[in-house]
């Protein structure tokens, strides 16, 4: 059991085969955009995952379609999320969806949406 009671996970596509700079930038993108949206619409939660110690974690989805299925749920949940499209000036095309910010939030609601998946 976690010590946290708020976190922040997420989701990045494993079907791109990014190298490890593309997806620690496309893992930023989605941990700052996420954070930004919580920090708007969901104060509190933001404010106490922040005083804990920013929480994170990173788990791996298999596709797009993967990655439009957690956001529903997520969304559902009420859940802050964010959803990176590269502009597609390095690796991978324009506009590709790469990953999926979700939280800050209640851990427990967090575990939810991406529980089952395995960590990158």
């Amino acid at each position: 059991m976690s010590i946290f009671k708020f976190k922040q996970a997420i989701a990045v596509r494993t079907d791109l085969a990014m190298t490890k700079g593309k997806t620690a930038v496309q893992v930023a993108h989605a941990a700052v955009t996420a954070s930004e949206e919580a920090r708007k619409k969901r104060k509190a939660w933001w404010k106490a995952w922040i005083g804990e110690g920013q929480c994170k974690v990173t788990v791996k989805a298999t596709s797009e379609i993967e990655l439009l299925e957690l956001e529903k749920k997520a969304r559902a949940l009420g859940l802050p999320t964010a959803l990176i499209e590269d502009r597609g000036l390095t690796e991978i095309p324009p506009g590709t969806i790469t990953c999926l910010g979700i939280g800050p939030a209640p851990a427990e609601l967090v575990d939810r949406v991406t529980g089952r998946l395995p960590l990158l």
